[in-house]
Order: structure tokens, then C-alpha cells, then sequence
């Protein structure tokens, strides 16, 4: 998702007020991506905004070692990885910059896309920032956006993919809730907290939709992070993260390890 415009609107605020890899999951293996290439698309959830470790070379669009992708590519060694997920991307970045790696002998492709698309950050700045009916509202209006133009993004760049690697197991990684609710913890409000879990499943509902109706698999993250979100006693996203603003509601090292890697590699094969 998209990391900048958070940072910036967050760092604003502060300023205003002073204010983990399972053995199972190691242990299957894809003999799909073994006999062929593998390529990682999408947003910072695939890159590993909040994981830490990231790779030099890859600038701002902060791609991690500590990824489920680049995790599961040393575990599984395909016979080529192109790490292409990219802090910030949206559809159309995923269009415009990352399929050139896509061919005929790709054989597995991840991505997690569309939470930028519907504007993550705007409704995570707005419930920071604001009262409980301005987060709502800005909840409200990113979910008619998920209604009337999400599917078609979503179709476009699905239909890219499986025009340049048409025989290639294509894995649609979905999002978190944010939330555990019902407990006592500092920060947003309990109608903001529910509100954007609302918003995570809708999202993921309309992703899982377009991702089968393409024949794709959609790996379902909410499972692994039961019990492990924010306000948990082991949570594996940030919340307002002091010493990096951008790596605000984003998966930790453990999220990545622990959730989204176990996720992926039982539907990679």
C-alpha cells in the first residue's frame, strides 16, 4: 500500500499533537515453481513494508528479505524469481512496470493488489486524523469504489497475466483485518477499529471474486492473523510506528513469516 502518503499525513499529525517462517510451511513444496520461474507482483504487503531488512537496490519501493516471496524463493529455490511487488503500486503501476518478467515458462505468480487502488491511505489518515463519522464516511466511499471499479481493475490486470504466462498457477494474496476488537487498547476508536475491519473484508471479498472467476487461487490471509492483529497481545502489524511512519499498519517480519508465508506456499502447488 501505498507508503509516502501515509508518512507524510501521519508525520503531520504527530507533529500537530508532540505527540515470523513456520516448519510446515518450509516443508511443502511446489514441484509447480520448481520446474519453472516464479514472479512476486503487487503492493507493499508483498514487498514487505514493515518487515524491515530491505533490499538497497530496490529504492522506495522497499522490497524485504524478510517477504513472504523472498522467503519462500530460498526455501523452494525456482528455477528463476523476479521480486517485482512494490511499495505504493497500484493497478495500474502493476501494468505500466511489473509484468516484464511474466513469460511462457513462468510457472507461479503471487500478487496483492487493489488496497491502494481503494485508497488505503486515505481512509487510514482520516481515522487517524479525524472524528469517528469522518472515518466511516471515507470507509463508505472507498467501498463504492470496490463496487463500481475495483472488479474492472482487477480484470485488466488478471487478464494481463495470464496473457504473458498462460500456464502459470496464479496466487491473489488478500489482506488482514486490522483489529482485534473487544479489547482495551490506546488509539482509534472501537467504531473506527470495526469500521475498518469491515473494509478489509469487503475488500478481500471482491478480490477472492474477480481471482476465482479468472481461475486464480485466492489465498485468504485473515485466518493466520486471527488473534495477532492489532490490539492482540502478539500482534503482527504495526499500528503508528514511531521510528518509521511509513511502516504504519503493515504485516511485521513475523506477519509476513507466520501469516502471508504459510497462505502462499499451500496454494502454490
Amino acid at each position: 500500500m501505498r507508503r509516502s502518503r501515509f508518512a507524510a499525513s501521519v508525520t503531520s499529525l504527530l507533529l500537530a499533537t508532540g505527540l515470523a517462517l513456520t516448519g510446515a510451511a518450509t516443508a511443502q513444496a511446489s514441484s509447480t515453481a520448481a520446474t519453472g520461474g516464479y514472479v512476486a507482483l503487487g503492493d507493499s504487503y508483498s514487498s514487505g513494508v514493515g518487515s524491515g531488512s530491505y533490499i538497497s537496490s530496490s529504492g522506495s519501493c522497499d522490497r524485504s528479505t524478510k517477504a513472504f516471496p523472498y522467503l519462500w524463493n530460498a526455501a523452494h529455490s525456482p528455477s528463476s524469481f523476479a521480486f517485482n511487488a512494490c511499495s505504493g503500486a497500484t493497478t495500474d503501476d502493476v501494468l505500466a512496470g511489473q509484468l516484464g518478467s511474466l513469460n511462457s515458462s513462468t510457472a507461479l505468480v503471487s500478487i496483492s493488489i487493489g488496497g491502494n487502488d481503494a485508497g488505503f491511505a486515505d481512509i487510514m489518515t482520516t481515522c487517524v486524523l479525524s472524528s469517528d463519522s469522518s472515518c466511516v464516511s471515507k470507509i463508505n466511499n472507498a467501498k463504492a469504489y470496490v463496487d463500481s471499479t475495483l472488479p474492472g481493475k482487477l480484470d485488466t490486470v488478471y487478464n494481463a497475466i495470464s496473457a504473458k504466462a498462460p500456464s502459470a498457477r496464479v496466487v491473489v494474496l488478500g489482506y488482514p483485518r486490522f483489529y482485534l476488537l473487544g479489547q482495551s487498547c490506546l488509539g482509534l476508536s472501537d467504531t473506527k477499529r470495526s469500521a475498518i475491519n469491515s473494509a478489509a473484508d469487503y475488500i478481500d471479498a471482491a478480490i477472492q471474486k474477480r481471482a476465482l472467476d479468472h481461475d486464480f487461487v485466492f489465498g485468504d490471509v485473515r485466518s493466520p492473523f486471527s488473534s495477532h492483529e492489532i490490539c492482540s497481545g502478539d500482534s503482527w502489524l504495526h499500528s503508528v510506528n514511531w521510528l518509521d511512519i511509513g511502516e504504519s499498519y503493515h504485516p511485521t517480519a513475523a506477519g509476513q513469516s507466520g501469516g502471508y508465508l504459510p497462505v502462499f506456499t499451500a496454494n502454490a502447488s
